[in-house]
């Protein structure tokens, strides 16, 4: 993060820890306006978070939970309602229309467009007026990131690559377009036991013996612990682990994207501008622990940078019925699990490589401290260091 989003490491965890606040702000708000919710979004530097509303009377509520609310003419529903037609439409999508979306800092739905006049004629078609909608020219070319590239992966059949997204019970979920239903990867050996594409871009692999699941990500170097599955907002820093460029961030610019490659239209995507190329595909999405999704496709490169997409992860655990290994549980094997240390109420040194559970107490420079969020702890991840998973006690 401190890298790609030009911040330095003080600022990147001060980042992760207003973001995880704003979540939470956004959770709690969504339910509480109902149908006159109308988005939430960051501000550029993730500062401040701003709620869409339909009503006046709405403000109050929004900003007594430490947000910036705006009236604007249509609530989320409608939006979504709006973006459904062209879904339906999604056949005639012409080859110029890369995708489209919800953008709710505007309260309008995006076209991208590389030729306008058919932008303009298929939004019509799928019943949207032109005060619904925005046509916005794009260079895009989204295309599935697959690609026969050594690194650290797994291989799909005869030898193509793609990136193990997050461990679950049972195997790992990773990208539709990785492989159908019924192929064979190795390392680590396993079967995908559901997939989807075109419609959708998400898959689980079933992993045969011998394989451990880990609530880790590849950091490159190093790993980073994966505590949930809670969703961040738009505006959010996004950071991103795959088998060609390794660990990349960006921040959330849309949610609920439709995309249309060359193989058909996927919905239901998140827009970013962090970076991937082929082989990325099917890998990790993180704001901060909390898994976001597995890389679908999109268009450019680590090198002039681009737009890339993900598919939600809470959409394929509940598709499939899967539960997300998360630091603090139980690794899960088909054979014998491999010894876990964890820390219980006797410990009291804070040491890292060590999975402390939710409470947990412990000491460090003789100061005592409470484990507010379960993680793997990491050099230079100490109290004092990431208030956002420990409070002094």
């Amino acid at each position: 993060m401190a890298r790609d989003l030009h911040l330095t490491p003080d600022q990147a965890r001060a980042r992760i820890e207003r973001e995880a606040v704003a979540a939470r702000t956004e959770r709690t708000l969504k339910a509480r306006l109902g149908p006159g919710f109308a988005g939430a979004w960051l501000n550029a530097d993730a500062t401040q978070l701003v709620v869409g509303v339909t009503a006046a009377s709405q403000i109050q509520t929004v900003e007594a939970e430490g947000a910036r609310a705006t009236v604007v003419p249509r609530s989320l529903a409608q939006l979504d309602a709006l973006k459904g037609k062209l879904d339906r439409n999604a056949r005639s999508a012409p080859r110029s229309v890369p995708g489209w979306y919800v953008d709710v800092p505007t309260n309008t739905v995006v076209v991208l467009a590389r030729d306008t006049a058919a932008a303009k004629a298929f939004a019509h078609a799928g019943g949207l007026a032109d005060a619904d909608v925005r046509i916005e020219p794009s260079t895009e070319e989204p295309r599935p990131l697959i690609d026969v590239i050594g690194g650290n992966a797994y291989y799909i059949g005869s030898g193509s690559r793609c990136s193990v997204g997050f461990a679950v019970n049972g195997g790992f979920v990773t990208a539709g377009h990785c492989g159908r239903t019924g192929a064979t990867t190795t390392q680590p050996s396993g079967t995908f036991a559901g997939s989807s594409f075109p419609g959708n871009d998400y898959a689980w692999v079933r992993t045969a013996a011998g394989n451990t699941g880990r609530p880790l990500v590849n950091r490159y170097p190093g790993t980073v612990p994966v505590a949930g599955s809670t969703e961040a907002p738009v505006g959010a820093s996004v950071c991103r682990s795959g088998s060609t460029t390794g660990w990349r961030c960006g921040t959330i610019q849309q949610k609920n994207t439709s995309v249309t490659y060359p193989e058909g239209t996927i919905t239901g995507l998140t827009r970013t501008n962090a970076c991937a190329e082929p082989g990325d595909s099917g890998g990790s999405w993180l704001t901060g622990d909390q898994a976001q999704g597995v890389t679908s496709g999109g268009s450019g490169n680590c090198t002039s940078g681009g737009t890339i997409y993900f598919q939600p992860v809470n959409e394929i655990l509940q598709v499939y019925g899967l539960q997300l290994i998360v630091s603090g549980g139980t690794p899960t094997s088909t054979t014998s699990p491999t010894t876990t240390t964890t820390t219980d109420p006797g410990q009291t040194t804070w040491q890292p490589g060590v999975a402390y559970t939710t409470g947990s107490l412990v000491t460090y420079d003789g100061v005592g401290y409470r484990c507010l969020q379960g993680h793997t702890s990491q050099p230079g991840w100490d109290p004092p260091t990431v208030p956002a998973l420990w409070e002094r006690v």
